[in-house]
């Protein structure tokens, strides 16, 4: 049978039989979470003293609903539509469209570059319309349903519109910048590349907590207090370089709660959703509604999720990740340098021969032709990511934060209405971080090992 089709041909195939393997097993997963979440109707023996019966059948028909709604996506999106485009050569019919843009809005169409951006431009307007459906059922009707969503229909209109203004405004230049690096770079092109990438990334790291972030969402600083004097104290503890401490309004869009640190470079900044803060850190609760009263973090709750996220920089954990990137992108990019002049890639997705746009090669290679590559990668991310969420728990348990942060966790598993029992082969291929459980049995384990 093989020796019938051409190259381009078994290219596709192959492409095609490894999406469906990968959905395949992304389903039989969610599957497999779903049955748990079907017939899990007792509260784990370790919650029942503060995880109520109520909280936690809530808890799982949010999940039921979400893993239902993850697979509905994932046939429509993952297998359907991609299927289809992939077989009848989308790209290149996108590709096409975008030579004759160029020509009517004054661009030249004989110039890589020039096509390359209303290529860009088209295929991430596509997208936006792909995703919007989904997008606004998941908003608007399943985390409404459960509570969650803050975002009125005005609100989700502009937050859209400025993440597609914005995302071309950087997606732009670099592309344009790529496909200049290839067409002048010579035989080690991709040595370029990888560094070209590598500053913008880290120059995006930088940037976006200080100028994009802002753009979406409203910051404040941390009000004068108990909080803010026993944050500082900790970070100079730990000589943590702290600039400024901020809380973001992350409840106008969500009641999911989170916290984070920001910086590469100099002075650093602490970021706390809103909703992490016990009554969102207000002084007052008569401003919020009465699902809102009491929820959030105390004092040392937060502190401790925090003594957490510092013992993600003390130990190194950002600097190792960004290591690993860049060597993930100097591998990518080796790899495209051998492969991007292969021609039944570019007929695999319905190019005529002799016709290889740099950009769509490298989507070609990146995202299909090293799809296995990512896939296993991905996987070995996450059992690092987990690994690192061990050491940052039990750096905050060595100074002394191990009943606050098993507090913590709980509270706000409880308000994001997190499901705390999980199929652990889901869980494995799924989760960066270890389940609810599994963390609050670590860190009982620590607190006995120190008594």
């Amino acid at each position: 049978m093989f020796d019938e089709l051409s190259k381009s041909e078994l290219t596709l195939y192959s492409i095609l039989i490894f999406l469906f393997l990968e959905n395949l097993v992304n389903l039989y997963l969610t599957r497999r979470q779903i049955y748990v979440y079907e017939n899990s109707k007792e509260v784990p023996v370790e919650l029942r003293d503060v995880m109520q019966k109520e909280t936690f059948e809530k808890a799982r028909l949010y999940g039921l609903d979400k893993a239902n709604f993850e697979v509905f996506k994932l046939l429509v999106c993952d297998v359907g539509i991609a299927t289809i485009e992939l077989y009848s050569g989308f790209v290149a019919m996108v590709w096409a469209r975008a030579l004759e843009i160029s020509g009517r809005v004054g661009l030249n169409p004989a110039n890589e570059i020039h096509v390359s951006i209303v290529f860009l431009m088209m295929i991430n307007l596509i997208g936006v319309f792909k995703d919007m459906p989904f997008k606004i059922y998941g908003t608007f009707v399943l985390e409404e349903k459960h509570g969650f969503n803050k975002q009125t229909p005005v609100f989700f209109v502009k937050d859209q519109i400025k993440s597609f203004l914005v995302g071309q405004v950087l997606s732009i230049p670099i592309v344009a910048a790529i496909v200049y690096i290839v067409q002048i770079g010579g035989d080690y092109f991709f040595l370029w590349l990888w560094a070209f990438v590598g500053v913008v990334s880290l120059v995006l790291i930088t940037v976006y907590p200080v100028y994009i972030a802002p753009l979406f969402d409203k910051f404040r600083p941390l009000e004068d207090g108990e909080l803010k004097t026993s944050i500082e104290q900790l970070a100079a503890s730990l000589k943590f370089p702290l600039g400024k401490l901020f809380v973001v309004e992350g409840s106008k869009r969500s009641a999911h709660s989170n916290a984070y640190f920001t910086g590469l470079f100099g002075a650093k900044r602490i970021v706390l959703f809103d909703t992490l803060l016990l009554n969102k850190g207000l002084p007052d609760d008569s401003t919020l509604a009465e699902d809102e009263k009491g929820k959030g973090c105390e004092n040392k709750e937060v502190l401790a999720v925090l003594a957490h996220e510092l013992g993600h920089w003390k130990l190194g954990h950002v600097r190792k990740n960004i290591i690993i990137m860049q060597i993930q992108m100097f591998l990518i990019f080796s790899v495209f340098s051998q492969l991007f002049k292969y021609s039944p890639l570019y007929q695999a997705v319905g190019f005529p021969e002799n016709v290889q746009p740099i950009l769509i090669g490298f989507l070609v290679i990146v995202m299909y032709v090293l799809a296995p590559y990512n896939t296993l990668i991905s996987f070995c991310m996450t059992i690092l990511s987990r690994r690192f969420e061990y050491q940052a728990d039990d750096f905050a348990n060595g100074l002394g934060y191990s009943k606050d942060l098993g507090k913590a966790l709980v509270k706000l598993h409880i308000d994001n209405l997190g499901f705390p029992i999980y199929d652990w082969m889901y869980s494995a291929w799924n989760h960066s971080h270890p389940t609810l459980l599994q963390r609050l049995e670590r860190l009982k384990g620590a607190q006995k090992k120190d008594r």
